[in-house]
């Protein structure tokens, strides 16, 4: 499967490459960053590489995924922001992960809105929906941001997570 390239004002959602694992690896190497996403554990560059390799597979599954984010001006490895919902999963999630250089800026915001889009002209789903660890108020903010809103809490995995969500009849 060819892995679309989209655009926004600021970045390149693209596919991911083998150069990517490096910057990949040290970002979810990060303890601030990954002690909300998944069971807060941080990935050693070995499983690093098994997640980058799942990412790119969930393409080939299921037709969408996640996208290596890059900053326009400079080309640079931002994070990864997309769709993912692998088997037993509540819904089709719209998700981000930055490096930390790059909180603040909007980038995860601009990146999921476009996901969003991409989203809802690219697949049959009504909802998109994103899981939050509750104590997590910059991702709840991107949420709200990009139209989601709460729906229930919801365990996954033993994770205790807020389900945000966005239906189709409901985007601008």
């Amino acid at each position: 499967m060819i892995i679309p390239t989209l655009e926004t004002d600021r970045l390149i959602l693209r596919g991911f490459k083998e150069q990517d694992i490096e910057p990949y690896a040290q970002m979810c190497a990060d303890s601030e960053i990954m002690k909300y996403i998944g069971t807060g554990q941080t990935l050693s560059r070995e499983d690093s590489w098994r997640g980058l390799a799942m990412l790119i597979g969930h393409w080939e599954l299921r037709k969408f995924g996640m996208w290596a984010v890059e900053e326009k001006s400079s080309g640079q490895f931002v994070g990864r922001v997309g769709l993912y919902n692998p088997e037993g999963w509540p819904g089709i999630e719209v998700g981000w992960a930055l490096a930390k250089d790059y909180w603040g800026k909007g980038y995860a915001t601009e990146a999921a809105h476009r996901s969003v889009q991409w989203g809802f002209e690219n697949t049959s789903a009504d909802e998109l929906i994103s899981l939050i660890i509750p104590e997590n108020t910059a991702s709840i903010n991107v949420s709200r941001r990009i139209g989601q809103s709460f729906s229930r809490a919801i365990t996954i995995k033993g994770v205790k997570a807020s389900l945000y969500s966005l239906n189709r009849r409901t985007t601008g």
